[in-house]
């Protein structure tokens, strides 16, 4: 436990016992890999068959213009962490990301590993008396597998008990947990049961439905016999994943409500990032994972608390990963420290039915070039109805593709280039975001001497993007 945040716990659970204050709700925190809003039935794709994640929008709020910190997944992955952006982690793209070796800008130098010294939301509830757990993919360490993996792991970031999971080999068995799934599950339950008397956090990143994708044949078998399988943004074999882990989600949900804990226990469903294009489309969203349209960041999220959240709400309101950090913490009864650096805002008054927190703008910084992106190297800022995305080799050489602005209220897939008719609204969102980075310490690109037009598309492929 970190210095800073050491309680008294001795008097903390001395008072709980007496019962001066109500006992602080458990955490179920769901995080799905590579997932958009389309594979998800309640966000209005019904090839997907999701009931029981439909079943806990119906019983908590489910917010439509939900984000992810980055397109990519361990930067969001550290922001959920930390409470920060990623421009501030440094923590930039996916562990250890890809070279670009002849592309016109360089990227630059980033942080391929969440460091010990950084406060993460399992130090914190550890400090508050849960118990905490982390079971699936981690991606925070410097190395994907070990024993490189382990000097950074869950259980060195305040995690009491871990169990890591891995994206599967393309020669993998689809008959047989290919994605880890029920051992997540098994692992989960396991953890309910023990600790169905304490509080506890219990986080459950699951590899689904990241690639390679794979699923049982008989189920996969289902879903090309269902009605809209041959469109782009319908997958068979997604879908027989998104049915398994549903039915993991039902598992769970029913083992909480078995022990009495529903009314105590805030449930939590995310996707990390948007999915991967060549998997399937993003409909009605544009673009997908590793780029800064809506199809590559914006994601599912609900969550169900029954004491605080009425059932079935519905809010547009802008949040990202940074906002679960301070959320949760008040959640729990003691919000972040006054000096703790958190970039994100607590969402518990809207939870409780008060409009959403005051904010003037949201950021994305991802200054790094991805075989799955799209212009590459580039930021974004969303203020109100506005969206600008800026790409960096535009700002640095005067090439490439100019600043984009779009309008997402009247044009959610962002169809219509509004950056031209809007002159002063593209130097007021720039101005903006440039003031985040400047803000957050943002590390930058610069011009590539080894730029070779020819070759700049090439990209080494590293493990576990």
């Amino acid at each position: 436990m970190k210095p800073h945040l050491a309680l008294t716990l001795g008097l903390l659970l001395a008072t709980l016992c007496r019962g001066a204050v109500p006992p602080p709700p458990n955490v179920i925190f769901i995080l799905a890999d590579d997932l958009g809003t389309p594979p998800v039935g309640c966000y209005g794709n019904t090839f997907y068959q999701t009931p029981n994640i439909d079943r806990l929008a119906r019983d908590g709020i489910r917010f439509t213009d939900a984000y992810a910190a980055c397109p990519v997944c361990s930067p969001t992955r550290a922001a959920l962490m930390t409470g920060q952006y990623p421009a501030r982690t440094h923590v930039t793209d996916f562990i250890p990301g890809s070279p670009f070796p002849f592309a016109r800008l360089r990227q630059p130098e980033w942080l391929k590993y969440l460091p010990l010294s950084a406060n993460t939301l399992a130090e914190e509830f550890t400090a508050r008396g849960y118990a905490t757990a982390s079971f699936g993919k981690w991606h925070l360490a410097r190395g994907y597998l070990p024993p490189e993996s382990l000097a950074e792991g869950p259980d060195r970031q305040g995690f009491a008990e871990t169990f890591i999971t891995h994206k599967p080999n393309k020669t993998n068995n689809p008959e047989a947990d290919a994605h880890g799934v029920e051992a997540i599950t098994s692992h989960a339950l396991d953890f309910i049961e023990r600790h169905q008397r304490h509080p506890f956090f219990l986080y459950l990143p699951h590899n689904t439905i990241h690639s390679p994708i794979m699923a049982p044949r008989a189920l996969v078998e289902k879903y090309h016999a269902r009605p809209g399988s041959e469109r782009p943004e319908n997958n068979p074999v997604i879908a027989a994943m998104m049915e398994i882990l549903d039915a993991s989600i039902g598992r769970i949900l029913a083992r909480v409500d078995a022990l009495g804990l529903r009314q105590n226990t805030v449930v939590i469903f995310y996707g990390d990032n948007g999915g991967l294009l060549k998997d399937a489309g993003q409909a009605p969203r544009r673009g997908g994972k590793a780029q800064l349209y809506e199809g590559g960041i914006r994601v599912p999220l609900i969550i169900r608390w029954p004491e605080v959240v009425t059932a079935g709400r519905l809010s547009a309101a802008p949040v990202t990963t940074v906002d679960f950090f301070p959320t949760l913490l008040e959640a729990s009864g003691q919000p972040a420290a006054a000096e703790s650096i958190v970039d994100g805002v607590s969402l518990v008054s809207h939870l409780r039915g008060a409009p959403p927190p005051a904010r003037d703008a949201i950021f994305w910084h991802y200054p790094h070039y991805h075989t799955a992106g799209d212009g590459g190297p580039a930021g974004a800022v969303r203020a109100g109805d506005w969206k600008l995305i800026e790409y960096y080799e535009h700002t640095v050489t005067g090439t490439g593709r100019a600043a984009e602005l779009f309008n997402l209220r009247t044009d959610p897939s962002e169809t219509r280039n509004l950056a031209e008719a809007e002159p002063v609204r593209v130097t007021q969102l720039r101005a903006q975001l440039a003031s985040h980075l400047a803000k957050t310490k943002a590390q930058r690109n610069s011009l590539n001497p080894a730029y070779d037009p020819a070759k700049a598309s090439q990209a080494g492929t590293k493990a576990g993007d």
